[in-house]
């Protein structure tokens, strides 16, 4: 029989003082529990040993319905410091497991605040059956169902349930959604490290999201080695507390911050509007909108079946919450108008056949730009693809060009006209068609075109192909928001790649102040 120990919690953050109760089922009879905070290093800060604990059926369906267990351990958060922190189960019969807590300031501590992108996470999150994307047939011990019609995407799903293992903690250390390499002549096209992450056993589509080893992970250890203090929140803070982000100079959003709810959002053009600051470090970012319900226990996002599936597309009061992309005409919220780019004008870099021989970096504009102080970096010059700092999903912007050779945006579908592109690279949604390709599938054309260019047609498809990843800023409100446009900005951080590192400073100094 094999052996396992899951967990999940009754909550994902929590503040000094306030109790984390753990939901568990394992083949072992008790396990140890270790809490320990991550970056850099590793520190522990809480332990027990000899939690009692029982195997527990999972119910089918749990992704949707949840497990159900029994709470099998409650604890109270002590005066530890904010951060990420890993909650790792030892069995008795050898077996581990992982679970996360986001511990938050009792009251702003640092000026800014990283947001972990724990939305995305449940959209990745296949743990017992499926998740937004794919049906995967569950961990043991998740039953598979027996009629067929249910082996489908899930639009809603139960945040009572455990994260699947790579969300947690990759089974590789190479697990990048880019390629190596740039493609050869005649070459297959590559789906990135995925690859290696699946012959190390673990699930490739945990990959796009998570913490440990990855995007966010990359960046805290990068931020605290140059002394950057961070306070942390999760996606859902911003929608279950109101105002959550006063006291903050910048909110930062690292990775792969893909999925955002309506109040998240409010909350976050609020915070810009009365003069914070936005450092979106991601690519992807607001792409997708999502909801929540049950007071947190389920997770909508119906995405591109949402104008058919979606209950709320047929309430007109409730039409501009339905979970589908951002920029359809329904949401009247073009994510552009508080990113000022989008993953409809961008698109994929060195992943499949998507710009498969890309370069990998970014080609400089405006050198005389205030992110561009100090970096040695000038007209023409490209920068970051020695460490592939654009790939996988990029954001960008519709563009035209100048008399002075300088792009400029074109303000639709919330792009704003005040919008100062830096740099760009080549990217598309899609592959073109050829016998290399046949990693990346299409996801929702037909909403996605009618989002783009108002109906759905081969040529608006062709269009909306030629996409380019952008790095830019723009002023909203008394605010600023700078865009990095790529999911891999924080690897370029972790490479200490000395273009990066300087924008990066440039950015937090400017927003931070002194």
């Amino acid at each position: 029989m094999s052996k396992w120990i899951w967990c999940y919690s009754d909550r994902l953050s929590a503040r000094p003082g306030e109790s984390v109760a753990l939901h568990i089922s394992a083949t072992s009879g008790s396990c140890d529990i270790e809490i320990a905070r991550l970056s850099a290093s590793r520190d522990v800060v809480f332990t027990q040993a000899g939690v009692n604990v029982e195997r527990h059926d999972t119910p089918e369906n749990a992704h949707i319905h949840g497990c159900g267990w029994p709470e099998a351990f409650r604890f109270t958060v002590g005066d530890w410091r904010p951060g990420y922190y890993e909650i790792l189960l030892r069995a008795v019969d050898g077996t581990e497991g992982r679970h996360m807590l986001c511990v938050k300031a009792a009251k702003p501590s640092a000026k800014a605040v990283i947001v972990l992108a724990t939305n995305t996470y449940h959209a990745y999150n296949s743990w017992g059956g499926a998740n937004t994307y794919v049906w995967i047939g569950g961990p043991a011990p998740a039953p598979i169902p027996a009629d067929p019609a249910q082996h489908v995407v899930a639009a809603r799903l139960s945040s009572e349930r455990p994260f699947s293992a790579g969300l947690m903690k990759p089974a590789s250390p190479k697990h990048r959604i880019v390629n190596e390499e740039r493609r050869g002549f005649r070459e297959r096209a590559q789906p990135g490290e995925v690859v290696h992450e699946v012959k190390a056993g673990g699930n490739g589509w945990d990959c796009p999201a998570g913490f440990t080893d990855k995007w966010e992970h990359a960046f805290v250890n990068w931020a605290e080695a140059e002394g950057i203090a961070l306070d942390y929140l999760t996606d859902y803070d911003l929608e279950a507390e109101p105002r959550t982000l006063d006291g903050y100079k910048a909110a930062l959003f690292v990775g792969h911050s893909e999925y955002w709810s309506r109040k998240q959002r409010e909350e976050v053009e609020r915070f810009v509007d009365q003069g914070g600051n936005a450092a979106i470090l991601s690519g992807n970012t607001c792409y997708w909108q999502c909801r929540w319900e049950d007071d947190g226990r389920t997770y909508v996002a119906y995405k591109g079946r949402a104008e058919e599936e979606d209950p709320f597309m047929a309430d007109p009061a409730k039409r501009h919450l339905t979970s589908g992309v951002w920029s359809a005409l329904w949401t009247g919220a073009p994510e552009a108008q508080i990113t000022g780019l989008s993953f409809l004008f961008g698109g994929y870099h060195r992943f499949g056949l998507c710009t498969a021989r890309g370069i990998g970096g970014y080609t400089v504009w405006r050198e005389d730009h205030w992110t561009l102080k100090d970096a040695d970096l000038y007209w023409g010059d490209v920068f970051g693809d020695d460490c592939r700092l654009v790939g996988y999903e990029n954001d960008g912007c519709p563009l035209t060009f100048g008399e002075d050779g300088l792009p400029r945006p074109v303000p639709r579908l919330g792009v704003p006209e005040n919008l100062e592109i830096i740099a760009t690279a080549p990217a598309t949604l899609g592959e073109p068609e050829s016998e290399y390709g046949g990693v990346v599938p299409p996801e929702a054309w037909g909403p996605l075109t009618r989002a783009y260019a108002g109906f759905d047609s081969p040529e608006n498809r062709a269009r909306m192909m030629r996409g380019h990843a952008v790095m830019a800023t723009f002023k909203r409100g008394k605010g600023e928001i700078f865009n990095a446009g790529t999911t891999e900005w924080a690897y370029g951080l972790q490479a200490r790649n000395p273009f990066v590192e300087r924008i990066t400073l440039n950015v937090l100094e400017r927003f931070l102040g002194p």
